[in-house]
């Protein structure tokens, strides 16, 4: 289940601020447990030179306001960790909701990084987001009650997204104060009229009525009372004291008189409807060979049982009443997903020449000037001897330049930061696709699978049977 914890981080005994947030930093953007970096994310800054940036952000505060703390009581930085139940999300998901989480915990005045780690049981989340304002003219207060307030913004996300959080978790010992759950306690709102009458219609919906007059004997069977007039239908429940029209204004989108229509002939779900997930069917024989027992044969045959309805249901809401259309459908999504995996690969690519290019220009602007001295002495030995280490590294960043560009021209600082940016926004956008074309290559193929399974297609058969 998802917990939090915000942690202010100070500098280091005997280092700087540069040195205490590149190693806070070093161990967030560790490669062997961020996939070699790519679940790594950021806001208004570049995740390679963060630290470098948010130190240069505390120069600038100080210039523009004038104050500096003491040391010993500085916040250079704060930490949120953020940690998700076992096998219930991906690195990807983890990693976006992390940065939503950032996003609304600073409101965008703050920059963050989010790095998700996935070398332990339970993915979580390290999140680094800087002290000082964007604008350098203020720094984070860190508040009475501010790990409440983050842990209610992360359990609304969780629930947003569909991910279990922690109800009541137990108090620190010898606490005078009460603890999470006990704060939260009392606090959640009733569900409205209008909140229950939804849950009603997709309760009544879930029993696949046959008609509209099916569906309104439904809602009348759960209590509710049901009105006609002119042509618009209201619900009342008992304890009420008005109708409720159905409506989309009223009940929220998708709950209008002609979405109820759609999701009971089949052509739309409504938003509070459950996705039917549709799992391979088990080759029951197999298993009994396998020695398998009377006991599984039974769970096994109701088990099959499922799966084939909701293949036919999902082959009725996609209107699919041909076998060829199924397997167009499977090739298309399945196409398109590979062509998303293309792109997100070239997206990658590009992302890694153009951090390869920002670190050999750096590189270049910081050793340039040796080398111009080292040229000005007529590439004296003694003077390649005093500065080998930098004549080296000028050197080597001039062989990047070379084997990167093609010989093209070198782009400004600014415009390969920009390039970044845009590069890790159409990575992050291709990959919000890319899970959506997953899972619904996933759902056709496996629906594609077992319907072939049930009409016994194999080989020649299944070409012999789309012929005819």
């Amino acid at each position: 289940m998802a917990t939090t914890r915000l942690i202010p981080m100070h500098i280091s005994k005997g280092q700087t601020i540069a040195q205490s947030l590149k190693d806070r930093f070093d161990y967030g953007r560790n490669p062997d447990k961020t996939k070699g970096g790519e679940y790594i994310t950021a806001y208004e800054c570049d995740p390679v030179t963060a630290d470098a940036e948010f130190t240069l952000a505390k120069a600038k505060y100080k210039a523009v306001t004038g104050r500096e703390q003491k040391a010993d009581a500085d916040v250079i930085t704060y930490q949120i960790r953020q940690s998700f139940k076992h096998g219930e999300i991906t690195p990807e998901e983890a990693n976006r909701i992390g940065y939503e989480l950032a996003m609304r915990w600073t409101k965008g005045r703050h920059a963050f990084i989010v790095t998700t780690h996935t070398d332990t049981a339970h993915i979580h989340n390290h999140i680094y987001y800087n002290s000082t304002s964007l604008d350098y003219t203020r720094k984070f207060r860190n508040f009475w009650g501010s790990s409440f307030a983050l842990r209610r913004v992360s359990d609304r996300l969780c629930l947003e997204n569909g991910l279990s959080i922690v109800k009541n978790p137990k108090p620190h010992s010898k606490s005078k104060f009460k603890h999470y759950g006990q704060w939260q306690e009392g606090r959640e709102k009733p569900l409205t009229f209008q909140e229950k009458l939804r849950l009603a219609i997709d309760t009544a919906l879930a029993e696949r009525p046959s008609d509209f007059a099916a569906f309104l004997a439904l809602m009348e069977a759960a209590g509710y009372e049901v009105k006609q007039q002119r042509g618009a239908f209201s619900f009342r429940a008992p304890g009420q004291d008005r109708f409720t029209r159905l409506r989309a204004s009223t009940l929220g989108e998708g709950y209008g008189p002609e979405d109820i229509q759609a999701a009971i002939s089949g052509t739309r779900k409504l938003p509070g409807q459950p996705a039917r997930k549709v799992n391979l069917l088990v080759d029951i024989q197999a298993k009994l060979k396998a020695g398998k027992g009377p006991g599984y044969e039974r769970w096994a045959k109701i088990f099959n049982l499922k799966q084939m309805a909701a293949a036919l249901a999902y082959l009725q809401d996609n209107g699919l009443t041909e076998y060829e259309q199924l397997a167009e459908k499977a090739a298309a999504i399945t196409e398109r997903f590979h062509t998303l995996s293309g792109q997100i690969k070239a997206a990658e690519a590009a992302l890694a020449v153009n951090t390869e290019l920002r670190t050999a220009t750096v590189k270049y602007a910081k050793t340039r000037p040796v080398f111009e001295a080292y040229k000005a002495a007529k590439y004296s030995k003694k003077f390649l001897v005093e500065h080998e280490a930098d004549i080296e590294i000028y050197r080597a960043a001039r062989a990047d330049f070379q084997r990167l560009l093609n010989g093209a021209k070198l782009p400004r600082m600014e415009a390969l930061v920009e390039q970044g940016r845009k590069l890790a926004a159409e990575k992050k956008a291709l990959y919000a696709e890319y899970r959506e074309a997953k899972k619904a290559m996933q759902e056709v193929t496996t629906v594609k699978a077992n319907i072939d399974y049930l009409l016994g297609f194999t080989g020649q058969e299944k070409t012999k049977e789309q012929e005819r």
